[in-house]
């Protein structure tokens, strides 16, 4: 029998979703005997993206986590690294929607095949982190638009699979479901 669970943490910019989803991987990770995977999906494009990511990097060190980077195939990465016993976390959908449409990738095809391999399970626990994007005015150019509906659509895919759903508000984790 599997010990696999899901959790999807939802928060809009600086909610303090990411710090909820290391401690929920932490304290997992904790229950197998393990230490927790961080899938990173951020890519360097800049300056201050690279700064970000070393700060990121930095913050985790010393804290007992392993970190894969991959931008854009998110379910091969998923399928090595969420083994039985594992807690895998993904920081963040929103960077990898991000990253497959700047790369013109099929991004609503890449939304499918993450739910599809999501929903058929797996031995190893991952938690999901995005950001809502639901919550603020209509954008006003098509891809935007297009980033918020592909979003919208995964968060309610993925959510429906999951065992666990939050949204952070001012660093303040909200169960919505489990």
């Amino acid at each position: 029998m599997s010990d696999r669970r899901l959790a999807l943490i939802l928060g809009g910019a600086r909610s303090g979703k990411s710090r909820r989803a290391e401690a929920l991987a932490l304290e997992w990770a904790k229950d197998r005997g393990g230490e927790p995977v961080y899938l990173a999906t951020a890519e360097p494009f800049d300056d201050d993206m690279r700064a970000r990511i070393a700060h990121h990097r930095a913050d985790r060190d010393g804290r007992g986590w392993s970190t894969v980077e991959e931008p854009l195939d998110l379910i091969a990465a998923l399928a090595r690294e969420a083994t039985p016993g594992r807690v895998v976390l993904v920081e963040c959908l929103s960077t990898w929607l991000g990253n497959l449409m700047h790369h013109q990738r099929d991004a609503a095809a890449a939304i499918d095949g993450l739910v599809a391999w999501v929903g058929a399970g797996g031995d190893g626990s991952v938690i999901l982190v995005a950001n809502e994007v639901g919550f603020g005015l209509v954008p006003e150019n098509a891809m935007a638009r297009a980033f918020r509906d592909h979003a919208g659509r995964l968060h309610q895919a993925l959510a429906t699979h999951a065992d666990r759903v939050e949204l952070v508000v001012a660093g303040i984790p909200m169960v919505v479901k489990g």
